[in-house]
């Protein structure tokens, strides 16, 4: 663990000081001075005055001299401690970044933003009036990202608001809805999500989906009381193809007897990621109710890699499901490939792009690898040999390169902690088959009613712009035991910001 001991700032702020040093180290803690070898110590100079906050960061290793200093300057408003205290935050992540970028050589290409949404920062600057040159100066400027990173945010940005012309509008009258499936057929090992075997469950699979029967029921009973439509329908988890034909059928019979106006649901997407979990028989239900789109997820085309990886399917297995949910008039199709999975590096993505090319899915998401908290592979590092920084990079920008000349239009960004080389995930569509589900969970812009084990829902009341997470229980066991308790506590939680007297749809 690289120790950075730091001075001229309060234990308070250590967090903070932790995200950005740990941009350029995986494994990282702020403490009070007590350098030893090896260790950086970090002196912090702040400076108020009215309406302007500086921060000078000075550098050394060990006990040694400074070697390296940077400052910067920060109007804060007077008067509110809260506005003060965020930008004496931003101050000192600007001046840290700074002065470890000249230690290092490493330049980030994200600036000081940690966070999951950049594009989020772009919608905000422009709902508060900020024209585009001004958005680019203050990305730069105040967050220190290089230009090719605007550049690709302004790209997402531009693109997204022609594809859902009403996104900031998007709040009052309408929601979307999350289904989690909480089943897969194996556990991978880079996957936090709430997933699990689904061999030998069967009877919590049963007991789930009688659960989440009733969920929806509650759901659509509240959404019709109050007037409510809804804009998307997205299947996630897990993989809610794990489960079979019969009970995925009776799931989109209740949906369609619950859920009001759902003629007027503009996208309906399943996630049937595994391919070792599609047939025919699934993919014939999926077309009875008219989804729209799905996604078949190879991740790599390397078999090697899948065994290591956790996914007990082949490079031929997803080939044929592709072909099979081709020939059965599947139009709209997504694939996933991640970068930076071990043993693969430049060669290997590229031939997985090239085999991307021949398959032509009608959008393409490149997921740069993240060592989650949790995962096997991040309490296994030593098993897992993955690419450097800067092989990450070149990676990043081949997959940019390729898209743009294989006509998809980049639409979706997001970013995860302990990402490879401080890079992004994104989302490439050919024109018109960008996933709106995907565009509204990142920008955060409508309340996302989240069903079934491990859903989060994000409630957003219409105006106001902020975010209330409600999160289901994770394990099927625990959502079992308590789902007849939690529904009416979410519906009284969106009835409240919904300016609704009654939590209609509580039994």
């Amino acid at each position: 663990m690289k120790r950075l001991c730091v001075t001229g700032v309060e234990p308070t702020l250590y967090r903070d000081i932790e995200l950005i040093a740990g941009l350029f180290f995986p494994d990282v803690k702020a403490v009070e001075p007590s350098a030893g070898p090896g260790d950086y110590a970090v002196r912090f100079f702040v400076e108020e005055s009215p309406g302007e906050v500086r921060v000078t960061a000075r550098l050394s290793e060990g006990d040694g001299q400074p070697r390296w200093s940077a400052s910067h300057s920060r109007k804060a408003e007077e008067g509110e401690e809260r506005l003060r205290r965020r930008r004496l935050k931003q101050a000192i992540s600007h001046a840290l970044l700074q002065v470890l970028q000249k230690a290092t050589g490493i330049v980030q290409p994200w600036g000081i933003l940690t966070g999951v949404r950049p594009t989020k920062l772009m919608h905000k600057l422009l709902l508060e009036g900020h024209p585009w040159p001004e958005v680019r100066r203050i990305l730069e400027r105040d967050y220190l990202l290089i230009p090719e990173k605007i550049d690709l945010l302004e790209e997402i940005v531009l693109r997204q608001r022609k594809v859902l012309p009403d996104l900031y509008e998007l709040d009052r009258s309408e929601v979307s809805l999350y289904i989690g499936i909480p089943f897969c057929p194996t556990k991978c090992a880079y996957c936090t999500f709430p997933a699990y075997a689904i061999r030998g469950r069967n009877g919590s699979v049963e007991e789930f989906l009688a659960g989440l029967h009733e969920e929806i029921a509650a759901v659509g009973e509240w959404l019709a009381d109050n007037g409510l439509r809804v804009t998307t329908v997205y299947f996630g988890g897990g993989t809610p193809t794990s489960i079979t034909a019969d009970q995925l059928d009776s799931l989109f019979r209740r949906i369609h007897g619950s859920i009001p106006e759902l003629d007027r649901v503009r996208e309906w997407t399943v996630e049937a990621g595994r391919p070792d979990t599609i047939d025919e028989e699934k993919l014939d239900v999926l077309k009875k109710w008219k989804v729209d789109r799905i996604s078949i997820n190879p991740q790599s085309f390397r078999e090697e890699t899948l065994k290591a990886i956790g996914r007990h399917h082949t490079v031929r297995e997803t080939l044929e499901k592709m072909e099979l949910a081709r020939r059965m008039g599947m139009n709209n199709i997504n694939m996933d490939l991640i970068i930076g999975l071990p043993g693969e590096g430049l060669d290997i993505f590229r031939s997985s792009l090239d085999v991307i090319g021949e398959l032509r899915p009608e959008s393409l998401t490149v997921h740069t690898l993240s060592f989650k908290r949790g995962s096997v592979m991040t309490q296994n590092k030593d098993r897992y040999r993955v690419a450097e920084r800067d092989e990450v990079a070149r990676m990043v920008e081949l997959a940019r390169i390729w898209a743009k000349e294989a006509g998809y239009i980049p639409y979706y960004l997001y970013r995860q902690k302990n990402i490879l080389g401080n890079q992004e995930n994104v989302g490439y569509a050919l024109p018109g088959f960008e996933s709106l589900y995907n565009i509204i969970i990142m920008e955060e812009l409508q309340t996302i009613i989240g069903l079934g084990c491990g859903a989060v829902s994000k409630i957003i009341p219409p105006g106001k712009g902020r975010v209330a997470r409600w999160p289901n229980p994770k394990e099927p066991k625990v959502y079992i035991d308590s789902y007849r308790r939690l529904i009416p506590e979410k519906l009284a939680a969106l009835s409240e910001a919904y300016g609704l007297k009654k939590a209609s749809g509580v039994r």
